[in-house]
């Protein structure tokens, strides 16, 4: 079996020996539970990684995401709950019922009308049709991320701006309360304005074409290449980092920020 032509039988095969008596002791110690940080770990690199561009990369990483599921259907497999076939049917099956305009008779020939198909479904599927349309977001997701997914839900009923102007006002508008409530000096109110402040502006990114989440993320790599370029410019003139004003830092930051 550890040479059999198909890769996911090779696979499956594995994760059973390493969960097996005589097999891997962090592999058998693993739970459900246990696995929850390996798996938003690995959801990270796979984007780290698409971002990058690099095939043999995202191909590794996707890889390394896959076992996850492999290895909780082991788990489960154990106790007789589920298992990895049960997961694929129940995701195929899922798949034909919520694309009824390729497996059905419905039409929808926009994104737009088979997103808004999609949750139509979805809530009949969970009884949550009487539930609010934001109800199901996941809490769990990254703020960012759940803001842009909370505005697109909404968006669909009509609730939007038609376009990015009006979005550029509320922006002003969230940073003059924000600039009050910093003269106040109320945290509470500042930790809220701040919050408003970003909301407006996953609504920019949204309404842009832009995930709010990837934007961030590349803003902050961008960030650590540039504040690395900046130390080694520090460094190659004798200088250190701690010890230099914070206009001597701008000046070798503006002598870097646009070649890196």
């Amino acid at each position: 079996m550890l040479n059999h032509p198909d890769g996911l039988t090779r696979l499956r095969y594995v994760v059973h020996r390493l969960r097996a008596p005589g097999g891997c002791p962090w592999d058998r110690e693993q739970t459900h539970e246990s696995l929850i940080p390996h798996v938003i770990e690995e959801a990270y690199e796979v984007a780290e990684a698409i971002r990058g561009g690099d095939p043999a990369l995202i191909c590794e990483e996707l890889g390394d995401l896959l076992l996850q599921p492999v290895l909780h259907a082991e788990i489960a497999n154990e106790t007789g709950a589920f298992n990895l076939d049960r997961m694929a049917h129940e995701l195929t099956d899922k798949l034909i019922r919520r694309h009824p305009h390729v497996f059905g008779e419905a039409s929808a020939a926009t994104s737009d009308a088979v997103l808004t198909q999609w949750d139509a479904i979805k809530r009949v599927e969970k009884g949550t049709q009487k539930e609010g349309l934001l109800h199901g977001v996941g809490s769990g997701l990254p703020a960012l991320m759940r803001g842009q997914k909370l505005q697109k839900k909404a968006a669909r009923t009509g609730f939007d701006w038609p376009d990015a102007a009006p979005v550029f006002d509320k922006i002003r508008e969230e940073t003059a309360e924000l600039e009050q409530a910093v003269q106040s000096g109320d945290k509470v109110h500042i930790e809220e304005e701040i919050g408003d402040l970003f909301f407006s502006v996953v609504n920019l990114a949204r309404k842009l074409g832009v995930e709010s989440e990837a934007a961030l993320a590349a803003a902050n790599d961008k960030f650590v290449r540039r504040f690395h370029a900046m130390e080694n410019h520090l460094r190659e003139q004798g200088k250190e980092l701690g010890k230099l004003t914070l206009a001597e830092m701008d000046e070798s930051w503006d002598a870097i920020k646009h070649s890196v």
